[in-house]
């Protein structure tokens, strides 16, 4: 059954994208064993074949590769294509040297990025992490004269807090915000996505699938690849693994009802909290793009909303979503 992408709007910015985007970082970074990437390419154009027309890469994955792969994949359907990347880290000689947001560093990001992107302005710029060295409004400034320049259209952030997102929207309107959400990383609800409410900033969700596990795919025993970055997540050790299996259970039973699968139930479950949240789900497989997608087609009733609410809250997830160290450093 094809079916139709509807289109999301991230806030108030204007920019319209499909309703579920492609993370494209699992292609090079941090879920190795990596496929060949022909077959990246190929997966890349059947996802806008499909309707997904909202792409997301980064410098840092790579670094460089997956901008490149990204920029190749895309560079003949352009005009139908929104492509997003992110700056925010000292890279020399191919490797990082950690985070920062200085003028000079996002400006040579750019001028990078244009190139591997094969395009001559950036749809979406992301802050990749806040640096706390660099004032955000020193950010905001240098990306709204790249703005000016018409080297980008939109200015986004990521993983960044409530006073750092209206410090910088009040020099650069932020058009989105890209965070982990799902089902099991909700610690946004807060305060960020009010805060983002009242902004009219879109919330962009990596990780809609819990980096794989609210897939339904990996259990206790699971062995992760060498080079995969899951392996070193407090929340996929083995303990974890089980003690986590009763989200599963309530996404399983909710899959079993409509006929569904638990991705599409998790996808569903993200598009169901608010008409400006555009999950992007990473995937390597043409079978698992096709299932993301169909979670466009799931509606979830109020009723099945509260229900899955109340069970998940009886539900305690074992185990952080990173390391202290990885939390500071990461760009995943």
């Amino acid at each position: 059954m094809e079916t139709k992408m509807p289109k999301r709007k991230l806030g108030n910015s204007g920019l319209e994208v499909s309703a579920i985007g492609l993370g494209c970082m699992g292609m090079t970074f941090s879920y190795a064993p990596f496929p060949e990437k022909k077959d990246m390419i190929v997966l890349i154009r059947k996802a806008v074949e499909q309707g997904i027309n909202f792409f997301d890469t980064a410098e840092i994955y790579g670094p460089y590769n997956n901008e490149e792969l990204v920029g190749e994949a895309l560079e003949p359907l352009r005009e139908k294509v929104v492509i997003a990347t992110k700056f925010g880290f000292d890279i020399q000689n191919g490797k990082s040297m950690g985070i920062s947001s200085r003028s000079e560093i996002i400006r040579r990001a750019v001028e990078g990025s244009l190139k591997r992107l094969r395009v001559n302005v950036i749809d979406l710029l992301y802050q990749h992490r806040v640096d706390p060295n660099t004032p955000i409004e020193d950010v905001a400034g240098t990306v709204k004269d790249l703005i000016k320049e018409g080297k980008v259209k939109y200015f986004g952030l990521s993983e960044a807090g409530a006073n750092t997102i209206r410090k910088a929207h009040a020099v650069q309107p932020v058009t989105a915000l890209q965070s982990e959400y799902s089902l099991w990383t909700r610690q946004h609800e807060h305060e960020i996505i009010p805060t983002i409410e009242e902004l009219g900033i879109g919330l962009v969700a990596f990780s809609p699938l819990g980096k794989g596990y609210l897939a339904g795919k990996i259990d206790e025993q699971t062995k992760f690849a060498e080079g995969d970055i899951r392996s070193h997540l407090p929340r996929f050790t083995e303990d974890a693994r089980v003690a986590n299996k009763t989200l599963l259970d309530l996404l399983q039973n909710f899959a079993d009802r409509k006929k569904a699968a638990t991705a599409q139930i998790a996808l569903a479950w993200v598009l169901a909290q608010k008409p400006w949240i555009v999950p992007i789900p990473g995937t390597t497989k043409l079978h698992r793009l096709a299932e993301n997608i169909g979670a466009v087609s799931i509606q979830l009733s109020g009723e099945e909303l509260e229900e899955m609410e109340a069970a998940s809250a009886q539900i305690k997830i074992m185990g952080t979503r990173y390391t202290e160290a990885l939390e500071k450093t990461t760009g995943l």
